[in-house]
This record gives structure tokens, C-alpha cells and sequence, in this order.
């Protein structure tokens, strides 16, 4: 399925619905809906082949951990249509941005608005850290790393069975300080995994603080290629950008686009906040009030009436 809104438009959708959300609620993930909007909107809204979901529009409560004895249980990648041989398939390394990745499929129409009412909610399988059974989610990511080492072993089974569609990971730059991603990059270099893609959203900041502060991580490009992946800087905010970055040679070899973004693009008075930016929660209401009125003028939307 193909959405009619443009990708810039899908982007500024996804920013809006999370800074709605976040206002209601108290707060939210609002600077992954800044950093990650464009990469998200494009992955959907361009560049994934995907089949029409296969899961209600409103999703389903949680039905309970996979067992034999549990028929109902499902996961979540039904948002994202049958995994068929010719499709792509979407992991969501960092399940913190659960309310990002809803606030896309909404916008691409392939979950009902409606479904970001369930966020958090007891019994929901909208979690607030997505979880293999989470709208759009197929396995569970809460550790980082573990998003592009699964999608390693799928891309490579995948591959061996002859399967022409792609495996893609989004993933975070947090993600670079495990050891076994860089792992996952080496065995798919080594058993020529080229049908692995990954855009990481390179925000350079995390649960603690700045990047920078918890351990600084260096140059990303040059030890991707030394553990035999290719990488690209882009601007994350630049589609045109990220479009070219697709079409670098990587023969036998993972393509990571590594997306250069800023935790407050489209909500400039976060940058009050940085590095402190992970979850923002409002100190008082006269602090959420005022970023309510300049948030809502920096998005070009009314702000947002919580009073109820």
C-alpha cells in the first residue's frame, strides 16, 4: 500500500501526533519524534516494499507470552503486511521509540489513530517499550544491539533461501556502544549479508545524557568498515539525502546510513533541555504550558487543550 501524503508530510505528521501525545499525557518521547521523523516517514512511505497489514486497524489487546497452548498470540509485524519471499521486513531496534514508530504507521495509514489511545495502558499491546507484540514491532528490542543481530540472522536465512526481499533495521547510535552489533556486522560481512540495510539515527544522546558524556563512541564510520560493513553519512533531515545514500555500492556487505540529526529539529525550545532530552517530563505546568505554546507554533498547530 502507498500513502498519498508526501514524505515531508507524513514526517511532520509523525512530530505533531507525539508532541499531541506527549501534552496530554505529561510527557513523552518527543525528541526521537525530532530526530527520526524523516527516517521513519521515508522507510514507510518510500522505500519499504510492504504488503497491506494483516492486523486490525484498532490493535488488539495483549493476548498473552507465545506458547503452544496459546492460539491467539500474535506479534506485532502484521502492521507491516505478510512476511511474503518478494517484501521487505522493518526491525525497530530501539523500542523507546515505540511512540514514534505509532505515531508513523498511523500517518501511513496502517494503524487507526485510535490505537495511540491504548498507549500504555494496562492490558495494551501498545506498549510504551515496544515488545514483539506492539503494533509494528515482530520481535522484542528492549536491549540494544539485539535489533540488527536478528535482522542479521533473518537477512542471511533470508538470502540463503532465495528470497529477493530486503531486511532493514532502524536503529540509534546508542546501539554502537554494544558489542554485539559490531558482532552482527562482522558475521553479515563475512557471509556477504548484502541484503541487510540499516538508517541509524545518530541523535547523539541517550537514557543518561550526551553520547559523549556516557561513552563516546568516536568515528562510527571508519569502525563500521573496519569490521567489514559500508556506511554513509547523511543528513537525517535531508530526504534527497538519504534517497542517494541508498544507491552506495555495497556488494556482499550491510549498508548502514548513518542519519546526522538534532533531538530538537521542529521543536527548537528542547534545546533548553539537551542533553537531558530521553524522556522529557515537564517540571511544573507553568513549563509545560509554555513549551505547549512554542512547540505548537514551532509545528504550525493550535496547542494542545489538556485539561481533560
Amino acid at each position: 500500500m502507498r500513502n498519498e501524503k508526501t514524505t515531508q508530510d507524513v514526517a511532520l505528521g509523525i512530530r505533531r501526533r507525539v508532541f499531541e501525545h506527549s501534552m496530554r499525557n505529561n510527557g513523552g518521547y518527543l525528541s526521537q519524534a525530532c530526530s527520526a521523523a524523516e527516517q521513519l516517514a521515508w522507510l514507510y512511505n518510500e522505500e519499504l516494499n510492504l504488503g497491506d497489514p494483516t492486523l486490525p486497524m484498532i490493535p488488539k489487546p495483549f493476548e498473552g507470552v507465545p506458547s503452544p497452548n496459546n492460539p491467539d498470540y500474535h506479534t506485532g509485524a502484521g502492521y507491516n503486511g505478510p512476511a511474503e519471499p518478494e517484501l521487505d521486513r522493518l526491525f525497530i531496534a530501539p523500542a523507546h521509540y515505540a511512540l514514534v514508530a505509532y505515531a508513523t504507521l498511523i500517518e501511513v495509514g496502517r494503524m487507526a489513530p485510535e490505537g495511540l489511545e491504548m498507549f500504555n495502558k494496562d492490558g495494551s499491546s501498545v506498549e510504551m517499550i515496544g515488545a514483539e507484540h506492539s503494533p509494528g514491532m515482530e520481535v522484542h528490542n528492549g536491549t540494544l544491539g539485539i535489533g540488527f543481530s536478528t535482522a542479521a540472522g533473518l537477512a542471511w536465512g533470508r538470502k540463503k533461501r532465495g528470497e529477493t526481499g530486503r531486511t532493514w533495521v532502524f536503529m540509534s547510535d546508542g546501539e554502537v556502544q554494544e558489542g554485539q552489533t559490531w558482532e552482527a556486522i562482522a558475521a553479515a560481512s563475512y557471509h556477504n549479508v548484502d541484503n541487510l540495510y540499516a538508517i541509524m539515527d545518530v541523535n547523539r544522546q541517550q537514557c543518561d545524557g550526551a553520547m559523549s558524556s556516557v561513552m563516546d563512541v568516536g568515528d562510527i564510520k571508519a569502525k563500521i568498515e573496519d569490521f567489514g560493513g559500508v556506511a554513509v553519512w547523511v543528513d537525517g533531515h535531508n530526504l534527497d539525502e538519504i534517497r542517494e545514500a541508498l544507491k552506495t555500492p555495497h556488494r556482499g556487505k550491510p549498508l548502514i546510513i548513518l542519519a546526522n540529526t538534532s533531538p530538537f529539529r521542529g521543536m527548537p525550545t528542547l534545546q533548553l533541555r539537551f542533553p537531558r532530552l530521553h524522556y522529557v517530563r515537564f517540571k511544573s505546568e507553568e513549563e509545560r504550558s509554555k513549551m505547549n505554546t512554542e512547540i505548537a507554533k514551532s509545528l504550525g498547530v493550535a496547542p494542545v487543550d489538556y485539561s481533560h
